[in-house]
């Protein structure tokens, strides 16, 4: 009789804990796409920025005299 008292014992024990996996891996899941999104957006702020053509600094002649 105390064994299957304690068998009993034991499949509610598992079955909690198989429980309590379930919520972790759904809420696991949940922070992967948040982070995912996240890391996408982030993304093109951390590639460095387009060089734009800078001016030469000096005298310039005028083509059109």
């Amino acid at each position: 009789m105390r064994a299957f008292v304690k068998m009993r014992e034991e499949l509610t024990t598992n079955q909690k804990i198989i429980q309590r996996l379930a919520e972790i891996e759904k809420t696991l899941l949940v922070h992967d796409i948040a982070l995912s999104d996240l890391f996408q957006k982030l993304r093109p702020l951390l590639s460095p920025p387009k060089e734009k053509p800078k001016q030469k600094i000096g005298f310039k002649p005028n083509a059109n005299i």
